[in-house]
């Protein structure tokens, strides 16, 4: 059976507009993501993102580097949006996230970004680091839909949401795939600046998994659900044995988790003696043992 997007269902019934009207408005005082910077957006006041009120894309086109339940035949159709809430100092994509290197783009533009890649047969859109320009998000959507979208969207976050934004896109987000970086406050204060990213994290991923559930995956192809990514740092800094727990107990045993292992140090973490060295062989098998013991048991091998 074919999956229908349930942005769609929303468009006829107008809720997307009032979703667009409402994410517009948390830029007159930015409170869209746990920074609350409060600054003006729409008159040019720039927070800790960096971001204004017009939309910045560094690239876009099919990904074939995703998990393969994206993937399939076609890749995900991967937007790059610039900048990011959270600014991990060892990001393999520092150059978009920190440095800026992107683009300002008119919503007519990003919906055509949206719609080709539809046409050249990807899978799904994936919006990477999308949180603080929510809004632009919506109203891109809406153009893309009157032109004919029909594909599943993906929302790729770093986890760091807060309920109210979360709550503008049920319905809309088909796939929520954050990721799981941190469980300790002085680790996540270390190295992205936001001691409270553990209890945020808890939240989100309890509201995410509330409005999608488990991933429900047709033919191969993931259509709808909730895809947890959890990066491996050296010396456990990352709290697996925390984390993975808490998905088991508070979301499900059944939620897919891509335990990944292509931590290296980069950027900031050159300099940093806790995580200025790959992952071990060792350390990554430790992560799996613990998803493993707590019953979890998709996504990884």
């Amino acid at each position: 059976m074919d999956y229908t997007p349930g942005y769609l269902e929303l468009y006829e019934g107008g809720e997307l507009d009032l979703r667009i009207e409402l994410a517009y408005k948390k830029l007159e005082r930015c409170d869209l993501c746990p920074r609350q910077c409060g600054i003006n957006r729409l008159k040019g006041e720039r927070g800790f993102c960096r971001s204004g009120e017009e939309l910045m894309v560094s690239s876009f086109g099919p990904h074939f580097g995703e998990e393969s339940e994206l993937v399939g035949h076609g890749g995900s159709g991967t937007i790059f949006l610039t900048h990011c809430n959270l600014k991990c100092n060892f990001c393999q994509n520092y150059d978009i996230s920190h440095l800026g290197c992107g683009d300002e783009i008119s919503l007519e533009r990003f919906a055509q970004m949206i719609l080709q890649l539809q046409n050249i047969g990807c899978h799904n859109i994936n919006f990477v680091t999308p949180t603080h320009f929510v809004p632009q998000i919506l109203a891109g959507l809406k153009e893309a839909i009157e032109k004919g979208l029909a594909l599943p969207l993906v929302y790729n976050c770093g986890g760091y949401e807060t309920l109210e934004t979360l709550k503008l896109l049920e319905g809309i987000i088909d796939i929520y795939m954050p990721d799981a970086k941190f469980w300790n406050p002085q680790v996540a204060e270390r190295f992205a600046h936001a001691p409270d990213y553990p209890q945020v994290i808890a939240e989100a991923l309890k509201e995410m998994y509330r409005q999608v559930g488990d991933l429900i995956i047709e033919k191969g192809l993931a259509k709808k659900g909730l895809l947890v990514r959890h990066l491996v740092l050296p010396q456990g800094l990352a709290g697996t044995d925390q984390i993975m727990p808490f998905i088991a107990k508070h979301l499900s045993k059944d939620t897919y988790v891509n335990i990944m292992a292509q931590y290296r140090p980069l950027y900031q973490a050159r300099d940093d003696p806790l995580i200025n060295r790959p992952i071990t062989r060792r350390e990554y098998e430790e992560a799996q043992e613990i998803a493993r013991k707590e019953g979890l048991h998709r996504g990884f091998y």
